[in-house]
This record gives structure tokens, C-alpha cells and sequence, in this order.
């Protein structure tokens, strides 16, 4: 089981359109410093799972490694902005597993084209390649699904976007003893956040969940800005993600 995350920044991205700050500029420099939508790649027995679908270029990446399904945390624009190009190719329907959301986003359930839609129902655990795969009730402006991913003495948990958790989620996450924990941080230090964790409240997070390996995700430019001018600021076990981060094993 390999996890990677393909994009770990908020809807705005990184560099932030029309920015000239130090962070903007390195990052249009050098493409390792760019962040798009968060997102994340599971790779399985051979087989192709996206966690979210809002980078734009999802056919191109997978034109030749085909996806064989898609967890979707919310229907947010910036989670499936890349579905509305993806669902009009051709060949096998690709199974997209979702939270009850009525009204999705935009037209993607009146017109889903090669999209079969399952919606899954919070703490209902379901099989994936062999994985155990348990859809986790988030806290957010929209119905949002966490994930929690098993496989043998392997538990990941993949939870954005969101701020703390439901006191039953912590409870499960606590007792699974989670190796990697992939976390919504989108928010600097102090920052107060309504749908979003700061730096502080994932630290804590850390603290009380004790994962063995905390990845920070759905970054914003303001973290990012805060982090390169903190750069030896965060704990043992705490990490910024970036895309192309390898998040497990």
C-alpha cells in the first residue's frame, strides 16, 4: 500500500494569483514549491485510488494507469473540480464513493457519464482491494467524509477538510493507533478558523491522537508563508506535505 498526495493546498493554490511575495515568487519559479488542490493517490495490489478529484488534469495523468475508483471527502469544487472534464471518456464506469450530499455539485449526478456515484453511510466500513476503508463524518460547511484506512497492522487516516473532530471520530482514531495521520491544516498559528484547522489545533490533534507520522495538507498561502518564515518551528512527527509527497509507507 503506497499513499501519495498529488495536491496539498487550499482552493486558492500556491502561487496565489496577482502575489508578489517571496513564497509566490519561488514558487513560479520552481514547480517543487507550487501547491493544487489537496488530493492523494492510493495505490493498492495494482490498483489506482484517488482520494479527491480537483487537480484539472486527472485524464492526462491516468490516460495510461487507469483509476479504479474515487473517495471523495465532500463535493466542495476544489475536491471535484476534475470530474467534470473526467466523466465524459469512454470504456469501464468508475466507481466514485461519496458522502450523502443531495446536492452534490453542480451536474455531476443529473449528468455523471462514466461516474457511478455510491454514497456510503458514516462508520460503515467497506472493502477496497483488500483494504478496509471506513468513512469517517467530518466537521465542515459541506457533508464531509474522513477515511480511515486499514490494511493488516497499516492504519491511515486521510481527514481534510475539517476543523477537530466529532468526539467519536477522535475516539476510533485514538483507539486505531494510526501510523499515518494525513490532517486539514490550513490555517497558521493563532489564525481562528470556521471550517478549517490551524497550525494549533493539529498539534493538538497530534498530541491526543498520537499517530506515529502527521502530515499537514490543504495548506494555504498564509501557512505557507508562515512556514517559510518559521521553517524550524514544527515538532518531531509533524510534517508539511507538498505534492509529490510520499505520505506511506
Amino acid at each position: 500500500m503506497r499513499l501519495t498526495l498529488l495536491g496539498s493546498g487550499d482552493s486558492a493554490g500556491m502561487p496565489w494569483y496577482g502575489c508578489v511575495c517571496a513564497c509566490c515568487r519561488l514558487a513560479r519559479k520552481d514547480p517543487a514549491h507550487r501547491r493544487g488542490p489537496a488530493c492523494a493517490l492510493l495505490e493498492v495490489e495494482g490498483k489506482n485510488y484517488l482520494l479527491d478529484a480537483g487537480l484539472m488534469d486527472i485524464a492526462d495523468r491516468f490516460d495510461d494507469a487507469r483509476l479504479d475508483g474515487i473517495l471523495l471527502t465532500h463535493f466542495h469544487p476544489d475536491h471535484v473540480q476534475g470530474l467534470f472534464h473526467l466523466r465524459w471518456g469512454t470504456g469501464n464506469t468508475i466507481p466514485v464513493y461519496c458522502p450523502p450530499d443531495s446536492t452534490g455539485c453542480a451536474d455531476l449526478f443529473k449528468h455523471p457519464g462514466i461516474l457511478d456515484f455510491q454514497v456510503q453511510s458514516k462508520y460503515k466500513t467497506f472493502t477496497l482491494a483488500g483494504l478496509n476503508i471506513t468513512p469517517l463524518p467530518l466537521i465542515h460547511s459541506k457533508p464531509t467524509f474522513g477515511y480511515l484506512i486499514e490494511n493488516g497492522e497499516s492504519r491511515i487516516a486521510y481527514l481534510t477538510d475539517t476543523r477537530g473532530l466529532p468526539p467519536k471520530v477522535e475516539e476510533l482514531l485514538t483507539q486505531a493507533r494510526l501510523h499515518t495521520l494525513v490532517i486539514d491544516t490550513c490555517l497558521p498559528p493563532g489564525a481562528e478558523g470556521r471550517n478549517h484547522n490551524s497550525l494549533d489545533d493539529t498539534r493538538s490533534l497530534q498530541q491526543r491522537l498520537g499517530a506515529e507520522k502527521v502530515i499537514m495538507t490543504h495548506i494555504s498561502h498564509e501557512l505557507d508563508v508562515w512556514l517559510h518564515d518559521n521553517p524550524d518551528a514544527l515538532p518531531q512527527g509533524l510534517i508539511a506535505g507538498y505534492d509529490g509527497c510520499i505520505a506511506f509507507p
